[in-house]
């Protein structure tokens, strides 16, 4: 998988609240929510790049073989 790209992002302070808040009830970072809506508005624009990797699911990752639950 290629290097991810790193950006510096200025926003409105209150859109990066309501981002952050989105983000939080899908479970997902704001950083990947941002990631999300620019791949869906590059979808629905036709203008998505083949061959883009797919973005996890929200969520906690599924537990691999042999990882067991942390105490709590």
């Amino acid at each position: 998988m290629a290097e991810r790209k790193k950006l510096l992002l200025r926003l409105d302070p209150a859109v990066h609240d309501a981002l952050a808040r989105w983000a939080a009830d899908e479970l997902r970072s704001t950083n990947a929510q941002i990631e999300f809506l620019l791949r869906k508005a590059l979808s629905d624009a036709g203008r998505l790049p083949r061959g883009v990797g797919r973005m996890w699911p929200p969520g906690r990752p599924r537990k691999t073989d042999g990882e067991e639950d942390e105490p709590a």
